[in-house]
């Protein structure tokens, strides 16, 4: 497993609720891994600016 950091996150309680609700259906196994999900996602949609960004001096 990759080396991981814990930061921490203010949600509204709608949103912190909604995510609950995924847990509960199965979705995600906790609040966590859903965020993760999310993350990854967003991610993957911006992977273009990041590896261009990456690529610019003084990024790593």
């Amino acid at each position: 497993m990759p080396a991981t950091r814990k930061i921490s996150i203010r949600l509204t309680e709608a949103q912190y609720s909604k995510l609950e609700v995924l847990v509960e259906l199965g979705e995600y196994t906790s609040v966590s891994e859903a965020i993760r999900a999310a993350i990854k996602k967003f991610i993957e949609d911006n992977r273009e600016q990041i590896e261009k960004a990456s690529s610019m001096k003084g990024f790593s």
